[in-house]
């Protein structure tokens, strides 16, 4: 897999997550709190499609996941 491929994995589940921990209506809601969580990630994906520059991208490619096919 992919860099790009996995940044999209991680976070997509890092948004279904805390939006099932944080929206009152879930089974697993826990705190309205998590909502910042979606809010942090939804703003890194948005800045990085400016700036190029992803967090996660960084830790994957020190993690050993090739960047392109």
């Amino acid at each position: 897999m992919t860099v790009n491929r996995m940044v999209r994995i991680i976070a997509g589940f890092f948004v279904l997550l805390s939006l099932s921990l944080g929206v009152q209506a879930s089974p697993v809601f826990h705190n309205v709190n998590w909502l910042w969580f979606t809010a942090f990630v939804g703003f890194n994906l948005f800045q990085s499609g400016f700036t190029s520059f992803c967090p996660m991208d960084t830790i994957l490619k020190k993690l050993g996941f090739k960047e392109s096919c």
